[in-house]
C-alpha cells in the first residue's frame, strides 16, 4: 500500500499540471480573441479616415504566446484583413495589412480613446479587379470604352480610338505613387498614330485614391484574376475616435 501512495500523488500532480496548462491555454486564447476584436475596431476607425470601409474586418495576432507579448506591451506581428473594401468609392477585392512591431498599451485594449496603438512598419496589399482598375484608368486617361481584363496571367487592354479597335498587352508599374501602364504587344495591324496615342495616354499613369494608413505605393503585379498593389507605411498610429 505504501508504494501505491507515491504513484497516486504523482498521478494527481500530473493531472493538476495538465489542468493548469489547459486553463492557461484557454485564458490565453480568450484574451487574444478580445484583443483582436479591439484592434479590429481601432483599425477600422483609422481606415475610415482614408475613406476605406469594408463588409468585414478581422485581426490576427501572430508571434508565440499572446499573454507574454501583452505583458511586454508589444506584438511582433499583427495581420489585418478587410474583405470587399471600398477605397474612396472604388470597390476592391480585399485589403491585407501586415503590421510589425505593434506597441499596445493595455489601456488601448480596454477602450481608453486617449491610448494609441503605434506600429513600427506596415506592408499593405490592396487587390483590385480589372473592372475596378478600368474605372480608375478612365478617370485619368480620358479613353472612352476602355476595358481591362486578365488573360493568361497578363493584363490586357481593349479600346476603340478614332474608330479603330485596338487590343494590347499592358504591364502595370508603380511610378511616383501612380500606376503606369506600359503598352506591349498590339493585336492586328494598328496604325502607328493609334499606337502612339494609346501608349501616351496610358503612360500618364493612374491616379490612385489615398491609400489606407498613409501607405506609399511600391509595386504593382498581376496575381490570379486581380491586380495587387503593394505599399508600405511607417509609424502608423491607431487611436480611437
Amino acid at each position: 500500500m505504501s508504494s501505491s501512495r507515491p504513484r497516486r500523488r504523482f498521478r494527481g500532480l500530473v493531472i493538476t499540471v495538465v489542468i493548469l496548462v489547459v486553463l492557461g491555454f484557454i485564458a490565453d486564447r480568450a484574451a487574444e480573441s478580445f484583443a483582436e476584436d479591439r484592434l479590429a475596431v481601432l483599425a477600422e476607425d483609422e481606415a475610415a479616415k482614408y475613406d476605406v470601409r469594408a463588409t468585414d474586418t478581422s485581426v490576427e495576432v501572430g508571434g508565440f504566446g499572446f499573454l507574454p507579448q501583452l505583458a511586454r506591451g508589444e506584438f511582433s506581428e499583427v495581420t489585418l484583413t478587410m474583405n470587399q473594401p471600398t477605397v474612396s468609392a472604388v470597390q476592391a477585392e480585399d485589403l491585407k495589412v501586415t503590421m510589425s512591431g505593434v506597441h499596445v498599451p493595455r489601456e488601448a485594449l480596454t477602450g481608453d480613446s486617449n491610448a494609441a496603438v503605434t506600429v513600427d512598419s506596415s506592408d499593405v496589399q490592396l487587390r483590385l479587379s480589372p473592372v475596378a482598375l478600368t474605372k480608375l484608368v478612365a478617370r485619368t486617361s480620358g479613353l472612352d470604352g476602355l476595358t481591362l481584363r486578365i488573360a493568361g496571367g497578363k493584363l490586357q487592354a481593349q479600346v476603340k480610338i478614332q474608330g479603330v479597335e485596338a487590343a494590347a498587352t499592358v504591364q502595370p508599374q508603380a511610378q511616383n505613387g501612380r500606376i503606369r501602364l506600359v503598352v506591349g504587344e498590339l493585336s492586328g495591324s494598328i496604325p502607328s498614330a493609334i499606337r502612339e496615342l494609346l501608349t501616351s495616354q496610358l503612360a500618364k499613369g493612374i491616379q490612385l485614391p489615398e491609400l489606407p494608413f498613409g501607405a506609399s505605393l511600391k509595386q504593382v503585379a498581376v496575381e490570379g484574376q486581380a491586380v495587387a498593389l503593394t505599399a508600405t507605411a511607417a509609424n502608423v498610429q491607431l487611436a480611437g475616435p
